[in-house]
């Protein structure tokens, strides 16, 4: 017997019934692009995408948009652009979509006046297997302490920063090797296919979601994720070399940890991309410079050294370590500082 006409029934029907569902979509980053492309391309009815205003970028401080914007505006759909969430004139604009859903990935913490708004609610993806790692940085916060695993999060927002009721979660492994941006890539595409199963949990009428304070953590154990400014990203040399390591890859490529290159007449900041940990007994002071001048540049801390693979020098670009060292023949009279 075929079946297929059948099946083709049954697609097309499920496919109806996402389309009843107006949806606004709200985000900014390329982190949140693959969860828009997933609703759209499974026939989600995004009735609108809400995304920041454009900014200046680049030398000439042309205002560039957002990412979200470049792909809303590619599928010709409606955009806001609020300045301001709270906005009288963008409240209304809001409600006048009458949606039943609003999604939220990598957007600004929205005012109750708008989580609040549609009848099915509002859920947020968030990079961290909550109630860890709440805050603006969790993928970065979860390398730098060393964790060997991560996940993903869809909740529904509510007054508090992360805190609603938990929908789905997927754990997701952090190898050794990972670094920030390579592991913001594998949640991003694994991020938009929890969205796509927590649309259709939602819209079905099946999700069941858990209060966060029911799940078995101590709030004095919860490790938090915040927001991470230039001055938090300067290297101490008198760590132990596996924190410095994770440190490093916890921040690269962006923002990116730091440190200075000094001599007695001239000091340069320096970026640090990749690294690897040398464990060994010795006894110099963290900071000092070990190099053949051609090959390799190690900084001794306490426990070994940390081998440089990856630099960018202020002003120049990011370089391999042997491409480094030609313009810098003299490296051993440098310190780490």
């Amino acid at each position: 017997m075929n079946r297929k006409p059948y099946t083709f029934l049954i697609l097309m029907q499920v496919y109806s019934d996402r389309g009843k569902n107006k949806i606004i979509f709200m985000g900014t980053p390329e982190f949140a692009v693959p969860s828009l492309k997933a609703l759209i391309d499974n026939r989600y009815n995004i009735c609108a995408v809400v995304t920041a205003p454009d900014k200046p970028a680049g030398r000439g401080q042309k205002l560039r948009p957002s990412p979200v914007k470049e792909f809303a505006r590619c599928k010709n759909m409606k955009i806001l652009q609020p300045e301001n969430l709270k906005d009288a004139e963008f409240i209304r604009d809001l409600k006048s979509f009458n949606a039943d859903l609003q999604v939220v990935v990598a957007f600004k913490i929205l005012p109750e006046i708008i989580w609040n708004m549609p009848p099915l609610g509002t859920f947020n993806l968030h990079a961290s297997l909550l109630p860890h790692y709440r805050g603006a940085a969790p993928i970065n916060w979860a390398i730098i302490n060393g964790e060997t695993e991560t996940g993903i999060t869809t909740f529904f927002i509510d007054n508090n920063i992360d805190t609603g009721n938990i929908i789905l979660q997927e754990k997701i492994p952090i190898p050794e090797n990972e670094n920030a941006g390579s592991l913001h890539d594998i949640m991003m595409n694994r991020g938009a296919q929890l969205v796509l199963k927590t649309t259709e949990l939602i819209i079905s009428g099946k999700s069941y979601p858990t209060p966060q304070n029911k799940l078995s953590y101590s709030a004095e154990i919860l490790k938090p994720a915040p927001k991470i400014r230039k001055s938090d990203c300067k290297i101490d040399w008198d760590k132990p070399g596996k924190e410095i390591v994770n440190f490093i890859r916890g921040l690269s490529p962006y923002p990116t940890a730091f440190s200075f290159l000094k001599k007695s007449d001239m000091t340069i900041l320096v970026k640090i991309f990749e690294t690897e940990f040398i464990p060994v007994d010795h006894n110099l002071p963290g900071g000092n410079v070990i190099s053949d001048n051609k090959s390799f540049l190690n900084v001794s801390v306490r426990d070994g050294y940390i081998n440089i693979k990856s630099i960018q020098a202020e002003g120049r670009k990011r370089m391999e370590i042997n491409n480094f060292l030609a313009g810098y023949r003299d490296i051993c009279n440098f310190k780490m500082i």
